[in-house]
């Protein structure tokens, strides 16, 4: 028996998707089942792991928008 990871499973099944499969994916997790959760942080994580600290600047500053949107 193969014993794999929730990452590796999500790896699996994205590695071989074009832009807009992707695209689809993400788009049809986001707001959603809960259970998709988890596959969006592995996709994020792996965003996060490529991009520079200048846009990881960024996606930090995004997300403390969302958070407190009155500053």
């Amino acid at each position: 028996m193969v014993n794999i990871d929730l990452r590796q499973a999500i790896l699996l099944r994205v590695k071989d998707k074009s832009n807009s499969e992707l695209s689809e994916i993400i788009d049809g997790s986001v707001d959603h089942d809960e259970l998709a959760l988890p596959g969006l942080g592995v996709l994020f994580e792996m965003i996060w792991k490529q991009s520079s600290e200048a846009e990881q600047g960024h996606l930090v500053q995004t997300l403390y928008k969302h958070l407190h949107p009155e500053k």
